[in-house]
Parts: structure tokens; C-alpha cells; sequence
């Protein structure tokens, strides 16, 4: 689930597993597998990066905590774990 900001500056959460396209239009607009289209105030490359963050916590598994809006800001500046680890989980 990530966090994001609709235009009138109320925030929505969305399942990122829904998402099927994220466009430029010029406003940032979110097609969900449902057919429901989302216009939401972040640019492009920030849903990406919560999606990615939201992402690698899941893959993180159980016993790992952290606020959505932490790891999404760290993965935009490029910090936290996956930066820390070279962009890569080594085995």
C-alpha cells in the first residue's frame, strides 16, 4: 500500500499489486487493474519509488517495521537499505 496526495490535498492509499500504468499527462495519472484512473499530485518517479519501497518491505518479511512514508522518502533520496546494500540483497 502506498501513500499518495490527491489534487484537492486529501491522501489516498493505494494497493500498488493494482496498478497498471502510471502516465504523464501532464498531471500523474494511475490505471488500476480495476479500470479506475486515479490523478494524484507526485510525479512519476515518486509513486515508482513508494511502489518500490512498499515492495522491498514485503520482500523484507515479518518483524521488519517502518512507516511507508520513511521508507518511500528514503528510497526517492536515495538512501536506506536498498542504497546501503549497493542496490542489491546479497545472498
Amino acid at each position: 500500500m502506498i501513500f499518495l496526495t490527491r489534487f484537492d490535498g486529501t491522501e489516498l492509499v493505494v494497493n500498488s499489486d493494482l496498478v497498471v500504468t502510471v502516465e504523464k499527462t501532464p498531471d500523474t495519472v494511475i490505471t488500476l487493474t480495476t479500470g479506475d484512473r486515479l490523478m494524484v499530485r507526485e510525479p512519476i518517479e515518486e509513486v515508482v519509488a513508494r511502489a518500490a519501497a512498499y515492495r522491498h518491505r514485503v520482500l523484507q518479511g515479518p518483524g521488519v517495521r517502518a512507516d511507508a512514508h520513511d521508507i518511500a522518502a528514503d528510497m526517492a533520496a536515495g538512501s536506506g537499505p536498498v542504497a546501503a546494500a549497493g542496490g542489491s540483497k546479497e545472498s
